[in-house]
């Protein structure tokens, strides 16, 4: 008899860092049930999104995982994932799979209905008050008309959580299952309930060691609306409270995982489920002068990722750096899946199998037509260009992880700045970047269809290995 496929259970959060889990380093921080997925399971340390062409970063950071793509080759930036662009839980559907979603989708409802065949409590959207979500029960027609839509009776996290649970109990044990928990939270306005407000006092938080009261210069999104949150200069009261608000939401989100993960043991499922936990963006939160996710900076390109379930090593760091899109073609490979020729991704599984070769050597990412970055295993470099006006920041993150001390001017690592650039420069023409470093303005940024586009095949193509 053929074993039993695994099932998934992927457990999504939004506006994440990578720094807000306290079994990976944050003391100031509670979240027990994250800390055991961390024990369970293997997690990559240095997992990033490529960025985005508009300020809702999450839409084309959740198309790209959702699709295996990379950014420049999403359709309308991630608003419409074409039926070209074969999504994570269609594939597994098409493949015998029961597959559910609650939570947030920001993408369209014509992908979703490919995707899923069962689901509740749906949001369709970027943000809502968390006490009253606007969520549609499953449409299997796809419509989601208007007057359908109602507002959630509970917090968001536990109102997702409430059917997550309700389909782990109903679900039939003859049929493996992917189920999609996109939760809301952290993302603001971030309102935690009292319990979770009350575990931390902003008097008792640390400021962050890269505090700013302002950005040093302007970056090209200095007043989107994620920095109208607070005033300006911000001030270390100000960073503190909002990193207090930030901390009760993923401390809520947390509890309510727990009773995911009890749920799934108790069905006795948890022997035979891949269980997955990762972010769509960080955020600032009063880094460099910043609160949002509208810039290159580790604090919002980097993102949690966990990955556990039978045959995965438990409680293993893995420091490669990687991508989301990478996502897909791992769970491909843990359940003996063929990839999809659209998908651009790099399965982990080699990394999760202990093998010593690099991942990648290199990433890279872009904001709009103001912002680009490459970073290697240590240094990074990001540049910009706002109305013609252009900075270089280089940092050197073995020794300066919170990206505090800039060295591009200094004339001893001029040539690590060229070398980076053209690195960059590789990037940009390898994934169809259509700014041009060379232009004052750099060019426009074509969001096109992305239909047309050809994905990137070739091992040597996929893996970027410019050294």
């Amino acid at each position: 008899m053929a074993a039993k496929r695994p099932n998934v259970l992927f457990l999504f959060s939004d506006d994440q860092r990578f720094d807000t889990i306290r079994a990976l380093g944050n003391p100031e921080i509670l979240t027990p049930n994250l800390d055991q997925l961390v024990q369970e399971g293997t997690t990559f340390t240095h997992a990033h999104i490529m960025g985005s062409n508009l300020p809702a970063v999450c839409v084309p950071s959740r198309a790209m995982l959702m699709t295996g793509r990379s950014l420049f080759h999403l359709q309308e930036r991630g608003n419409t994932i074409p039926p070209e662009h074969v999504t994570l839980p269609e594939l597994l559907r098409r493949d015998g799979y029961t597959t559910f979603a609650t939570g947030k989708w920001h993408n369209d409802k014509a992908s979703f209905t490919r995707s899923f065949a069962q689901g509740g409590k749906i949001f369709f959207g970027g943000m809502s008050e968390h006490w009253k979500v606007p969520v549609f029960d499953y449409d299997p027609a796809g419509e989601y008309a208007r007057e359908r839509q109602y507002p959630g009776e509970k917090f968001s996290s536990e109102l997702f959580a409430d059917e997550a649970t309700r389909f782990l109990e109903n679900h039939a044990a003859n049929r493996p299952f992917f189920l999609y928990v996109a939760f809301k939270a952290p993302h603001d306005p971030r309102t935690p309930p009292k319990k979770f407000a009350d575990l931390y006092v902003p008097e008792k938080l640390s400021v962050p060691q890269n505090f700013m009261p302002e950005h040093p210069f302007d970056n090209g999104e200095l007043r989107i609306r994620d920095e109208q949150l607070a005033p300006w200069p911000r001030t270390p009261a100000i960073v503190r409270e909002h990193l207090a608000a930030y901390y009760g939401m993923i401390s809520h989100m947390d509890s309510q995982i727990g009773r995911v993960l009890e749920i799934l043991r108790k069905r006795g499922h948890a022997n035979n489920t891949i269980v997955i936990f990762a972010s769509d963006n960080g955020l600032a939160v009063g880094q460099h002068g910043l609160l949002g996710k509208q810039n290159l900076y580790e604090h919002s390109v980097r993102v949690p990722l966990i990955i556990g379930g039978p045959g995965i090593p438990k409680g293993e760091r893995r420091s490669g750096l990687c991508y989301l899109t990478d996502v897909f073609p791992t769970v491909c490979g843990l359940i003996d899946a063929p990839v999809p020729e659209t998908v651009e991704g790099l399965s982990l599984m080699p990394q999760i199998e202990g093998r010593k070769r690099p991942h990648r050597d290199s990433v890279f990412g872009a904001y709009r037509n103001c912002q680009r970055m490459a970073r290697d295993e240590r240094w990074k470099m990001i540049l910009y260009n706002v109305q013609g006006h252009r900075t270089t920041q280089l940092f050197d993150l073995a020794h300066d992880p919170w990206e505090t001390f800039n060295l591009a001017e200094q004339p001893r690592h001029a040539g690590r700045v060229g070398a980076l650039t053209d690195r960059l420069t590789k990037w940009m023409r390898t994934v169809g970047d259509p700014c041009d470093l060379d232009k004052p303005d750099w060019g426009s940024w074509d969001t096109g269809t992305g239909a047309s586009v050809e994905p990137v095949h070739s091992q040597e193509a996929k893996a970027i290995s410019l050294k």
